[in-house]
């Protein structure tokens, strides 16, 4: 019964994205955030920016292990915001944002320094898989535009049923907008190639660094900028790294050169997520 409401849920959020998508459409051919700064920040030479957090911060089963029993689920945001200075946002894979939800999101930051990592929309990448998603691509843009500088990154995420070819790789290059950080996150390993690799780099994307199951474990640059997601090594989203598989990749990423680095965890059960965010934290 549960499996048959999650079924239920998800298909009425695919088709209600269809709808959001339009009406984020239109926001953007009327122009409205079109004087908007562009959320892109660089870094002196010598300076880095690190950027550790998790993946989401609203689970249910944190409270007792992260948020304490007495702590409204009002104040979760507030609480995770006085630990960590970003987030990766998944929901907006699943339900496309609006422009309610977006100006509830800088309400709550406040004036903290505080950067959302956003995970774009399910509909150009699992349910089109960029084909003639360029228009869309664009739509979600604005939500870059919404959030000005208190965005970091757009994070593309692929299925793992969607294998490396020349034409799939043209058709991602081809359709993102190259003044923006992309993050694209492959899931299956043929992907790992010179080739990708030099595309990326000619087009300023950054390849995301993806600890996995069945995927390679190395940092991969491609831009100034590095994305790693911990999602876990033998099992999704339940691993707790060890002490020292959090130091190789802290080496990694103090090797790498990166201007900007940005690293996340979604390995949220049992609240593994929380203890390696804070042990890579002090690493760095």
């Amino acid at each position: 019964m549960r499996r048959l409401r999650r079924e239920a849920r998800r298909a009425h959020q695919r088709v209600t994205n269809i709808v959001r998508a339009r009406t984020m459409h239109e926001v953007r051919v009327a122009g409205k955030y079109s004087g908007t700064p562009p959320s892109t920040r660089r870094t002196s030479d010598s300076e880095v920016q690190v950027h550790v957090g998790c993946s989401g911060w609203y689970y249910w089963h944190w409270k007792g292990l992260f948020y304490p029993q007495e702590v409204s689920t009002s104040q979760w945001f507030d609480y995770y915001a006085r630990k960590f200075q970003t987030v990766e946002l998944n929901a907006p894979f699943y339900s496309w944002p609006t422009e309610s939800t977006l100006k509830t999101w800088l309400k709550q930051v406040g004036h903290r320094k505080f950067i959302y990592c956003v995970k774009v929309c399910e509909l150009i990448t699992h349910i089109k898989r960029f084909q003639g998603t360029k228009s869309l691509v664009r739509d979600f843009g604005v939500i870059a535009d919404v959030l000005g500088p208190r965005l970091g990154c757009l994070l593309f995420q692929l299925p793992p049923s969607l294998h490396y070819s020349l034409a799939a790789l043209k058709r991602i290059v081809s359709q993102l907008e190259h003044h923006r950080t992309n993050v694209v996150e492959f899931r299956h390993r043929s992907w790992w190639n010179d080739a990708v690799f030099k595309a990326f780099r000619d087009a300023g994307i950054v390849f995301c660094s993806c600890s996995g199951p069945g995927l390679p474990d190395e940092l991969i640059k491609t831009a100034d900028d590095v994305y790693i997601r911990f999602h876990g090594i033998k099992q999704w989203y339940r691993h707790d790294y060890s002490s020292q598989e959090l130091a190789d990749w802290a080496k990694r990423i103090h090797d790498s050169g990166a201007s900007r680095v940005w690293a996340y965890f979604n390995n949220e059960r049992n609240g593994f997520a929380i203890r390696n965010a804070r042990k890579l934290q002090r690493l760095l």
